[in-house]
């Protein structure tokens, strides 16, 4: 909106150039016929402005009805993808814009109907409202159609994958010969001193400064994603006294809810999330239960050989600077499930495309990280027992599919 008002000015002083231009070569019929121009164009104009108002409410609806959909059947926790939308600010702000521009150029029309006092003529304005009439259309068509897109629960669960899968990549990977030296105790400890509430993130680079300037190691206490209230330790310190409190601030972000920024367990909280309710008797949707159920088990595959508990943050000179806590392999199993398996004993296609995924996931799973699987494996093969009614259903529903029912 700023910046149309600034190509608003601009747009007026060419239109007053060129009236200024005409009145000097004397061609006052000319000018005439901009006037005649004049007041078409402001008609135009006019109907351009009473209709973004109403493009605006439009868009508007068509937002809240998608967001209360989202809720309602997948997870609350999804709506961020709706508000994080980058065509819908672009929609809303070209659309506003639009409206703003419209009520500038009706202000630059001139009332006077006589070629030799015209100051100006909106010829200039008219023609930028019209691009930006088309820009807006152009936009609504794609707002309408990533918006359908997004209600979609295919396209939904791939983008949590998406998302989960860029901050799994985001992660330091520690390098053979690399390890974390040993840390003793800490001899120092930091404090939260802000308002209460979710670990959405931290600023490594400056945690991994502050760190190096100081001669310690800072090591984050509470996980991303962790509720943290104040007087609570964050930050406990091993090499030396803690920093000063003036250089860690703005270091620490806690909000109202989880992100993905560093948050490598809330993709799969989200998938999780959309199979129970998928499962839940008031949806009972099976299908959606086996397509969040395909992704649980494709993020744990690209996990399975890739160290975890602890990301090792290092500065310049290759020393460890900040150790930051990220879920283990077991944890981030049970997340992903625990809760979807205890709903799946009454749905054969949910049960067999977990065995699927369970045994995919043992054949890629080194030794050491097969016991959790394996737990998985037996307590699903017990629930199913106890709720078949018959030995030819606990059959069919303990059968591996990669489809569930293909």
């Amino acid at each position: 909106m700023v910046s149309v008002f600034v190509v608003w000015v601009g747009a007026q002083a060419l239109d007053t150039a060129i009236v200024d231009a005409l009145r000097e070569d004397g061609d006052y019929d000319t000018l005439d016929e901009l006037l005649r121009f004049a007041e078409d164009a402001r008609a135009v104009v006019s109907a351009v402005g009473s209709a973004m108002m109403t493009f605006i409410g439009v868009v508007f609806s068509i937002s809240l009805v998608a967001v209360q959909m989202a809720s309602g059947q997948f997870t609350p926790r999804v709506v961020r993808l709706f508000v994080r939308s980058r065509i819908t600010k672009a929609t809303f702000a070209v659309f506003l814009a639009t409206f703003v521009l419209t009520l500038l150029v009706l202000t630059a029309f001139d009332s006077t109907d006589d070629p030799r006092a015209v100051t100006s003529v909106p010829l200039v304005q008219s023609v930028l409202t019209l691009c930006m009439v088309a820009l807006s259309l152009f936009l609504f068509v794609l707002y309408v159609n990533t918006t359908l897109r997004l209600m979609r629960i295919s396209h939904v669960i791939a983008r949590i994958a998406t998302e989960s899968f860029r901050v799994a990549a985001s992660m330091p990977v520690p390098v053979s010969g690399q390890e974390a030296p040993p840390l003793g105790s800490a001899t120092a400890w930091v404090s939260h001193e802000g308002g209460a509430g979710v670990l959405r993130d931290v600023h490594i680079a400056r945690l991994a400064r502050v760190a190096r300037r100081h001669g310690v190691v800072l090591r984050l206490i509470p996980r991303i994603g962790d509720f943290v209230v104040p007087g609570t330790p964050v930050l406990a310190v091993h090499g030396g006294p803690a920093p000063p409190r003036g250089a860690l601030r703005h270091t620490i972000s806690v909000g109202v809810e989880r992100t993905y920024h560093q948050d490598l367990g809330f993709g799969l909280r989200q998938l999780s999330d959309i199979a129970l309710r998928a499962l839940s008797p008031a949806i009972n949707d099976p299908t959606t239960a086996v397509q969040a159920m395909d992704r649980i088990i494709q993020f744990l595959a690209s996990l399975s050989r890739r160290p975890l508990d602890n990301a090792l943050h290092r500065d310049r000179g290759g020393a460890v600077r900040l150790v930051q806590p990220v879920p283990g392999w077991t944890e981030l199993v049970d997340l992903g499930f625990t809760e979807v398996r205890g709903c799946a004993t009454g749905s054969p296609q949910v049960s067999r495309r977990m065995l699927a995924g369970l045994d995919d996931l043992l054949l890629l799973a080194p030794p050491e990280r097969r016991e959790p699987l394996l737990r998985h494996r037996e307590l699903l093969r017990q629930s199913v027992a106890e709720t078949a009614p018959s030995a030819s259903d606990r059959a069919f529903a303990l059968r591996p599919d990669r489809q569930g029912i293909a």
